[in-house]
């Protein structure tokens, strides 16, 4: 047989499939990881399709191993890497690599094994006492009776020459027997089945009668949505099929993860970045083995290798998150249609803020649109708009309104707890020099760097890097150094002055890079052990402590006036997520918003929780301004070290789509040549063409702008192609 291999060389050059003769005794199959030949080296590939002849005269070279025991890409993922290459313009091995743990690669990680010993099979119990002789070797026999253990176990409670005396007699047989790492180490638990409200009940026999492949699940926050997730999934289960459950944050999969698990048990496996290699080797095993038929977890999971999928859960669906800003460039939502399509299953979109395209889609009917307008704990949260231009006049410069300040001193008083919310981390935003205005910037970025007093250091937020804090300014010398906007750090500090004696807990990227600390910050703060708990994006959304009464959001309006498009939306849809956290159960909550634009439009509908007024305002400004989801954005993005090199690519590239603003008239909005905002990431200098389309003819025009971008290859420059991306800097 001759086998189709993409080599494992990300590389535009040999993107391609090349051919190999697949010998008979190694059993390749379509999907394998294989080791061949390739120039004078010998490297990985994926065996993408197998024929009996090839397509070239020329003499093949032979497959030398087979890589896996199984086929590592399912015949699904085969035909998804198509739809991706077409779709995103990305290469054949990007997106062969999304779907194994990175680590498989290389063989840089394996199954753990440890030694175990068990007692002899060929002899009755009663004739391996008699044999083993002394007291202390029968124990070991009498221990090991009703099963096997590992032997550094064993061997750590009891005599070592013991246990080595009954293997040499064949007393005891030792075996190598696999470890599973478990995330977490969250073993499965028992929960009893809630009676559905009447407006849970509605949702569920809405999506289950529907003809359509996706049901938006509009639900206020605290409505229930989750249990309605869990029986869809019961039954997909029911059906013999499997299911996706996708969170937007990390620090929510370990939390899910404890709730799917109470329901569905050990067939609940959980995918993210923040698991350990062999963690996601395990699961990822578990789930090709089909030993688990429940996936949770973050972005990635869209991709996980379960089989006859029935349902795919998209929670909090308007996240930006789901949409992948890095190579391979994807968008989550695109990925689960296809895979719905491929498996005759269902796609559900939740959100108590959907986006603006999802809910339009909805209202044209192409998406099922199911509400849940009420929630469980009754009403929502009463919001207090606080004008902080009023709060200067009145003399109080500080970073809490008088407000804020007087309830949270009545919150802590009741024994009840808060969260404060702040889109930012760090101490300051920015360092300047106030004498001649330089701002620290990092050496391979083009960004400001962000000082943490903590660390006493200057980082940057894009590549990691880190410099000493500043005594003296490099340019002038002066020692005059003025910090800019708080950030979280600087928030905790002014609250513990405020509030000596009380528990306060900071969550943000800096205080979740260890593994353990999204289940130990949360851990803590739901056990009671702190009062405030001050955090950035990742508090905004999924999480439920019944004691939190009060939600102070600070800086309320800093993401209002991006030069974005989604900034109004993405506003409304954080205050309306983070003040969700607030009066979950039977305590009423407050809500205490903080902003220097209390008369714009955005928190007017925040304030009453009014989405459909907020979308009917958005939507229409949309449509008279040419925005999406009216038209299509698409950026093409040009990268390297070389900036001579990129700067020829990206002319060569605009030079090619210019001529569509000819080709297609008035369809074509907008198309300029331009640096990116962010001119230096990672010392790679960035180049980009911004084109605004509207969708009659979209397809045509996305395609014409792949052509020009293949047919302009430049070398050490990488192209990439973003479709309505979430961030243009």
């Amino acid at each position: 047989m001759v086998a189709s291999v993409i080599v494992d060389i990300s590389t535009a050059e040999i993107d391609r499939i090349f051919e190999y003769i697949a010998p008979d005794e190694l059993g390749v199959k379509k999907g394998d990881r294989v080791l061949v030949p390739f120039g004078s080296k010998t490297i990985e590939g994926f065996c993408i399709d197998l024929k009996e002849t090839a397509d070239t005269s020329h003499t093949l070279k032979e497959i030398k191993a087979r890589l896996d025991p199984y086929s590592a890409i399912t015949e699904e993922q085969l035909e998804l890497a198509k739809f991706m290459r077409e779709r995103y313009f990305i290469r054949y091995v990007d997106c062969l690599r999304l779907f194994i743990p990175s680590k498989l690669r290389g063989g840089r990680v394996r199954e753990l094994k440890r030694v175990f010993v068990s007692l002899a099979q060929d002899k009755p119990y009663d004739q391996l006492l008699e044999e083993a002789g002394s007291p202390a070797r029968r124990a070991v026999i009498e221990r090991l009776k009703d099963g096997g253990e590992f032997l550094s176990r064993l061997t750590s409670e009891v005599s070592v020459s013991c246990v080595n005396t009954l293997i040499k007699r064949k007393l005891l047989i030792k075996s190598d027997k696999e470890i599973f790492r478990s995330p977490q180490g969250l073993a499965p638990s028992t929960a009893t089945l809630p009676t559905l409200r009447p407006s849970q009940q509605a949702a569920l026999d809405t999506i289950n009668a529907t003809s359509r492949t996706v049901s938006l699940l509009y639900g206020v926050t605290g409505s229930g949505k989750t249990e309605v997730y869990m029986r869809c999934i019961a039954q997909a289960l029911s059906c013999g099929k499997t299911a996706i459950m996708l969170v937007p944050e990390i620090s929510l999969t370990p939390q899910t993860l404890k709730i799917f698990r109470s329901r569905f048990g050990d067939i609940v496996a959980m995918l993210h970045s923040g698991l350990s290699d062999g963690e996601r080797f395990d699961e990822w095993r578990r789930i090709v083995t089909g030993d688990a038929k429940v996936v949770v977890g973050a972005r990635s999971a869209i991709f996980a290798p379960v089989r006859d999928l029935g349902v795919i859960i998209i929670d909090e669906e308007h996240d930006s998150s789901y949409v992948s800003e890095s190579n391979p460039r994807y968008i989550t939502a695109d990925i689960a249609k296809w895979r719905a399509r491929y498996n005759g299953g269902k796609v559900i979109l939740g959100s108590a803020t959907p986006s603006i395209e999802s809910f339009l889609l909805a209202k044209k009917g192409q998406y099922e649109l199911v509400r849940m307008d009420e929630r469980i704990s009754g009403n929502m949260p009463a919001m207090q708009i606080v004008d902080m231009k009023e709060e200067v006049i009145a003399g109080n410069i500080g970073i809490f309104s008088a407000a804020l300040m007087q309830a949270l001193r009545q919150t802590v008083e009741r024994g009840e707890q808060a969260m404060i919310f702040l889109n930012r981390r760090g101490h300051s935003s920015f360092v300047m020099c106030k004498k001649c205005g330089y701002i620290a910037k990092c050496t391979d970025c083009d960004i400001t760097l962000t000082y943490h007093s903590v660390d006493n250091l200057l980082k940057c937020h894009y590549c990691g890097k880190r410099y000493k804090m500043l005594e003296c300014c490099p340019e002038c010398g002066s020692r005059d150094i003025r910090y800019g906007k708080i950030g979280t750090q600087r928030v905790v500090a002014e609250l513990e002055k405020a509030f000596p004696g009380v528990n306060i807990l900071r969550m943000d990227n800096e205080t979740t890079a260890t593994k353990s600390a999204y289940l130990d910050i949360l851990g803590a703060f739901a056990a009671g052990e702190a009062q405030i708990l001050v955090g950035t994006q990742m508090i905004a959304k999924g999480h439920d402590f019944p004691n939190v009464t009060l939600v102070g959001i600070l800086d309320a309006d800093m993401s209002l006036y991006f030069s974005d498009y989604r900034s109004a939306e993405r506003t409304f849809q954080l205050v309306t997520q983070v003040a969700g956290r607030a009066g979950r159960a039977a305590k009423s909550g407050k809500v205490i918003l903080q902003t220097f634009s209390p008369r714009h439009y955005v928190f007017r509908y925040a304030a009453n929780y009014d989405y459909d007024g907020f979308f009917e305002k958005e939507n229409n400004t949309r449509m008279v301004s040419d925005y999406p989801p009216y038209t299509t954005i698409m950026r093409l993005l040009m990268t390297g070290q070389n900036e001579d090199d990129v700067v020829r690519c990206a002319k060569n590239i605009y030079y090619k789509v210019k001529p569509l603003e000819k080709k297609y008239g008035y369809d074509i909005v907008y198309m300029q040549a331009m640096k990116s905002p962010i001119n230096k990431i990672e010392n790679k200098f960035r180049y980009q063409i911004l084109m605004r389309f509207k969708r009659t003819r979209e397809r045509s025009i996305i395609a014409d702008a792949y052509a020009a971008m293949d047919e302009n290859k430049v070398k050490g420059v990488s192209v990439f192609a973003e479709i309505n991306p979430q961030n243009l800097n």
